[in-house]
């Protein structure tokens, strides 16, 4: 992308609500760590917020400047630097203590540290950074990005998936597709994960893409990758680590009759999903199935992860997403891409273990957001534009 603006279709994309997020961040710590994929924008976000003070330490000379971070920080103060990106700083010798310096002694100076891997890499952050930092995840676009709710956009984002680049595209990106696993592979899993088997892992994270949103078991991949389980789990963590794949645990009191222990796995981008299929469609019979995976990217944005929970029992009722925050009573959560095919039978399941909390309901073609009673079950119906502030209006 030549500019961080760029008119698709018309549409205008800002970004805006990261800005807001690190900046309000910054509020609290003088280190921010922004999260998030490869190509996912976080370098063009970061132009956006410290111009003219980017330090990529993809460069040889720049991770030399942090040899001595109490050098480096000086000279900052002495040319009135308030604010600085260190751009993809896992690759340093050691990332933590160049934020730990900076915020216990340089705290006059924000600094905004990314890579595309979380700060529990244990290889290179060797200090967690624990209250000294505050974390941003930048998801794949949401649509407080795109700022458009018509059906074909909608669509559209579906197929293409989020990262900027690939949903900018004039046609299919298919090549930038395999680019990006071949980046990927070299310079997040290669580098700072102890996988050698490259053939294996890829096809993990090709099966993991076409089960997503399914209950997660090791066996399952064991036989197509030819690898153990012992070697099933490190590749679901290297994913988990690097942002491209997400647990979602089950939520329970542990009640005989709830599922306690199988997480979901779902895949962090819908554009993969269609480019492992190998076609540029997504079938009618897979749309709700895609649906799901844009509210969880829309959650992502403004939920903490370990907030986000699924609930299955063992009749096999479920409700897609369950948020759950300490003192708030959990929040279910239905994701049907028509809300006319919406029954209340699993919220009245989930209802009668958990009988306190807000429903919500959330389709592509809910004009307006009004609240429901079905079967003595009151339900929140909401569109994809309205949910954030519904959430965050309950979680208030």
């Amino acid at each position: 992308m030549q500019s961080y603006l760029r008119i698709v279709r018309g549409l205008t994309l800002e970004r805006q609500s990261w800005t807001d997020q690190i900046t309000n961040a910054w509020k609290e710590k003088s280190v921010v760590w922004l999260m998030g994929v490869r190509r996912a924008g976080k370098t063009t976000l970061c132009k956006k917020i410290t111009p003219n003070q980017i330090y990529d330490c993809e460069l040889p000379r720049i991770r030399k400047l942090f040899d001595d971070p109490e050098q480096f920080y000086n000279s900052l103060q002495e040319q009135k630097v308030t604010k600085i990106t260190i751009d993809e700083i896992h690759r340093l010798e050691n990332p933590s203590e160049v934020l730990k310096i900076a915020a216990d002694y340089f705290p006059n100076i924000k600094v905004l540290a990314t890579g595309s891997s979380t700060l529990a890499v244990k290889k290179k952050f060797k200090d967690t950074l624990t209250d000294r930092k505050r974390i941003v995840f930048l998801t794949p676009l949401n649509f407080d990005d795109i700022k458009d709710y018509s059906l074909n956009t909608i669509i559209h984002r579906m197929k293409r998936g989020g990262l900027p680049p690939f949903y900018l595209a004039n046609q299919f990106p298919e090549s930038s597709f395999a680019e990006w696993l071949d980046s990927y592979w070299a310079k997040d899993i290669e580098e700072l994960f102890n996988i050698e088997n490259k053939y294996a892992f890829l096809k993990f994270f090709e099966l993991l893409a076409l089960q997503s949103g399914g209950l997660y078991e090791a066996k399952n991949f064991t036989s197509p990758c030819g690898v153990s389980h012992t070697t099933i789990a490190n590749y679901l963590n290297a994913l988990s680590q690097t942002n491209t794949a997400y647990i979602i645990r089950p939520f329970h009191k542990k009640a005989a009759k709830e599922i306690i222990s199988a997480p979901k796995v779902y895949f962090f981008d819908t554009g993969f999903m269609t480019y492992f299929r190998g076609k540029d469609e997504i079938h009618d019979s897979d749309i709700g199935f895609y649906w799901e995976h844009i509210v969880l990217n829309e959650l992502l944005g403004f939920v903490d992860r370990e907030q986000i929970h699924i609930w299955r029992d063992k009749s096999k009722n479920e409700v897609d997403f369950i948020i759950k925050k300490r003192g708030k009573h959990p929040i279910a959560i239905e994701c049907k891409w028509d809300y006319k095919e919406f029954k209340v039978n699993n919220l009245k399941k989930f209802r009668d273990l958990h009988p306190h909390g807000k429903n919500v309901l959330i389709s592509h073609n809910i004009l307006s957001k009004s609240e429901r009673s079905i079967q003595d079950i009151s339900v929140m119906y909401t569109s994809i534009k309205n949910l954030k502030k519904v959430i965050l209006d309950i979680l208030i």
